[in-house]
């Protein structure tokens, strides 16, 4: 028997819940096949209506985002206050916003980019999935060792 406190199992999470979340923040990490290889871009996002869209410039991402490849997405969270954290990761596929009421509705969602220069193309991420996990965030000195000092010694 070994007095090893035991980790809590993550939860998973419901669709509704995961889009609950992901209405709680703005800022998510989209994931794309660029020609080669993977690439990963912070974006500014809102969930609507089932789906994630952002705005882009024109350049890489929007192309990519574009192709016939999936996507993905992953937004984050951290509850100080409760101790607890989440994860949620959206799989789908992006198409350009272009209807006309479409893009009035989505210039609604008040999408204001981090980066200044023009955005003018609206994305909207149509999920084949959605997947979500909430966890208790580990206090660090449980997984602190004397191997993290040694090395933090050894780069200052």
């Amino acid at each position: 028997m070994t007095n090893k406190p035991t980790t809590p199992e993550p939860e998973n999470l419901a669709p509704n819940q995961c889009w609950d979340l992901l209405r709680t923040t703005s800022v998510g990490r989209l994931a794309l096949w660029v020609t080669d290889h993977p690439d990963i871009f912070p974006i500014n996002y809102r969930a609507d209506h089932g789906t994630v869209v952002f705005r882009t410039g024109d350049g890489t991402k929007l192309h990519a985002a574009l192709s016939e490849t999936p996507v993905a997405f992953e937004a984050d969270g951290v509850s100080p206050d409760g101790g607890t954290a989440w994860s949620v990761v959206v799989k789908g596929e992006a198409t350009a916003v272009t209807l006309n009421q479409e893009v009035m509705d989505t210039v609604g969602l008040l999408l204001f980019p981090w980066q200044d220069g023009r955005k003018d193309h609206f994305i909207r991420i149509v999920p084949s999935s959605i997947t979500g996990r909430r966890f208790s965030v580990t206090p660090p000195l449980t997984w602190w060792s004397p191997l993290d000092d040694a090395t933090r010694a050894g780069l200052e």
